[in-house]
């Protein structure tokens, strides 16, 4: 109940700020270029309370999920005065400098945050910058049955040539029962296939069932669970389990699987020293998923990269993460429309909720501003799309209209936004109810 709490708290301050500075975008252009604002409101529904400056009444209202900038003779629906200082009496240049203020906000922020975090902590899984050299692969996955085996380079992935373990980790995850054409590189000879990435989890992700060389540290412990018990601590590295090297954390779970409840000898490297332990796996309830597995009880922590970062380097890495990040949700987006993608790979207030007090838990404050980059990149993305009602669907009606040279009836845009709103709602309601369904879910036996 205190997390529940603590998520909320959280999530209400972020989303608040985030919607915050969006409107702010939309504010700051419209009144720039003489547009009336009559009301600047974060939330929706009733007002609780705010203030009135000039022109402008300044609010918060009842349900916090999103805001408005209301301008003067914005609705298409409402009755025109001619008045120079109403919306749709400004040129269409101007409209849409005031439609794509607000999505460019959150994409500036997302980048000033993101770099004021590489400033001060830097830190990345090690394994992410490497060659895709596979260290393990998954008994039956699809990988395996592609003749895939450890120690191949994966050389190129869907099209991309010599990836990183970033790409070919996009790739599988956005790709769940689809096609991959990849090709891995054996003693010097080049094999080709095509491997169809299977759903791992209960949000649609894809996995081909490789993974890299990625030694295993322990990160959070789960009371009561053996390797708590057995003196495991964070920071633990595994270095061997019955005498074998572990090349990454899914080797060590199917072997889990085969030995059962069998105790298991680990060795672990600990601040220097190389420790004994022995451990007997339990047959417990694994998260995300709808079955038990033998499990020790441990959260894996990649090993990491951490430097700080002089601020031209924070910057050009900055615009380099958002840029990739902006590439894979338009593609997750695009797969989505095709139907390739499942809608479960979204989260919505819950989702995002949850993960918000998690990073707020965390140590230090950059989690938390890391997670407010995504989310400020995300809503700047998302309001960009061609969707009646969001920015995008402003600009796209613009543009049509500058293309026709002559406005779109007020009868055609009144059914569109109409079309749209309820779009939305079941966008929303759809969304919704993935959250609930992967909260519930992930405590099921």
């Amino acid at each position: 109940m205190n997390h529940f709490f603590i998520s909320l708290f959280y999530f209400v301050i972020v989303i608040g700020f985030m919607v915050l500075i969006h409107e702010f975008g939309h504010y700051a252009v419209a009144k720039l270029l003489g547009v009336r604002v009559e009301q600047f409101a974060i939330g929706f529904g009733k007002r609780l309370f705010g203030f009135r400056k000039g022109e402008t009444d300044y609010r918060i209202n009842a349900l916090p999920f999103g805001g408005y900038v209301k301008m003067s003779g914005e609705n298409p629906m409402d009755e025109r005065t001619g008045d120079p200082r109403e919306f749709l009496s400004h040129s269409r240049w101007h409209r849409f400098l005031i439609a794509i203020a607000g999505p460019v906000m959150n994409i500036l922020l997302a980048i000033v945050l993101l770099t004021g975090v590489y400033m001060v902590h830097y830190e990345h899984p090690a394994y992410l910058d490497q060659r895709a050299v596979v260290g393990w692969v998954e008994h039956g996955s699809p990988a395996e049955k592609q003749g895939v085996k450890p120690g191949d380079r994966i050389v190129q992935i869907d099209g991309v040539q010599d990836p990183t373990w970033a790409q070919v980790e996009v790739k599988q995850l956005l790709s769940a029962n689809q096609p991959l054409s990849f090709a891995v590189q054996r003693n010097g000879e080049d094999i080709t296939g095509s491997v169809v990435p299977v759903s791992v989890s209960n949000s649609g992700a894809g996995s081909a069932g490789w993974t890299p060389y990625e030694p295993v540290v322990i990160g959070d412990l789960e009371l009561g669970m053996p390797a708590a018990k057995a003196g495991l601590k964070p920071g633990d590295k595994i270095i061997s389990m019955d005498g074998k090297p572990v090349p990454s954390i899914q080797a060590m779970i199917d072997s889990l699987q085969q030995s059962k409840d069998k105790p298991l000898q680990l060795t672990v490297e600990r601040g220097g020293q190389t420790l004994a332990f022995t451990v007997a796996p339990l047959l417990a309830d694994t998260p995300g998923s709808t079955e038990k597995h033998y499990r020790l009880g441990f959260r894996n922590s990649y090993e990491t990269k951490v430097t700080k970062l002089p601020f031209s380097e924070a910057f050009s890495h900055s615009l380099a993460d958002n840029k990739r990040y902006s590439v894979i949700l338009l593609q997750l987006v695009g797969k989505l429309v095709q139907h390739k993608a499942s809608p479960k790979m979204f989260s919505g207030p819950i989702g995002i909720a949850q993960q918000t007090g998690e990073a707020a838990q965390e140590k230090g404050w950059t989690p938390l501003l890391g997670l407010c980059a995504a989310i400020s990149l995300n809503l700047g993305i998302f309001n960009l799309l061609p969707i009646p009602i969001m920015d995008g669907g402003v600009i796209l009606l613009l543009f049509i209209e500058s293309v026709m040279r002559r406005d779109i009836s007020l009868q055609i845009k009144e059914r569109i936004y109409q079309a749209a709103f309820v779009f939305l709602i079941l966008f929303a309601a759809m969304v919704i109810y993935n959250d609930i369904y992967k909260a519930v879910t992930q405590k099921l036996p």
